[in-house]
């Protein structure tokens, strides 16, 4: 079977619970026991750092897309198989789009909703057909979940595009998503 490449969305800050860590580290060895790549944002920080450091110690395929201006306030990760330094955001994400063969979003802040909705979005209009898997660990995304079901039920999204995206709540069903 040849590898799957994953882009996983997630935090470039670690949060407030040393969990969070090991969750994003658990799903890198994961991710390289199952012989799958990793595509990410390419920072060293956070939990973008973690799943990534988890890849690389197991020895897996790490390649990260950073910005230039974002390397004067996060540092890129080392020893990544690849690493590109891109012009903007948007060309990152265009990168990590095309290397991908689905989606994980772990938890994360702002940038990490954004780049979930806007992959989402590019599900619903037709840019990709690529699996996409919202990991709900320890009930994360369930304020968001209970939102986007609102969205439904009042009209604003439509319940197929809602099945666009599958959500987990274990590292194995995450992966098995995928």
């Amino acid at each position: 079977m040849a590898t799957r490449t994953l882009t996983v969305f997630c935090g470039s800050r670690s949060g407030a619970d040393p969990k969070w860590v090991a969750l994003a580290e658990e799903v890198g060895r994961e991710m390289v026991q199952r012989d799958m790549a990793l595509v990410f944002g390419g920072g060293g920080n956070g939990l973008m750092g973690a799943i990534a450091g988890a890849v690389i110690e197991a020895g897996g395929k790490s390649t990260g897309v950073i910005p230039e201006s974002l390397l004067a306030v996060e540092p890129a990760m080392e020893g990544l198989t690849e690493l590109f330094v891109v012009d903007s955001m948007h060309t990152r994400k265009f990168i990590m789009s095309e290397r991908a063969d689905a989606f994980l979003v772990l938890p994360g802040g702002i940038g990490t909703f954004e780049e979930f909705f806007e992959i989402w979005t590019w599900h619903q209009i037709g840019l990709h057909n690529k699996p996409i898997v919202l990991f709900n660990a320890f009930d994360y995304y369930t304020p968001l979940l209970h939102f986007l079901e609102q969205g439904m039920h009042t009209g604003f999204i439509r319940p197929e595009h809602h099945c666009h995206m599958r959500v987990a709540t274990s590292v194995r069903e995450a992966l098995d998503g995928v």
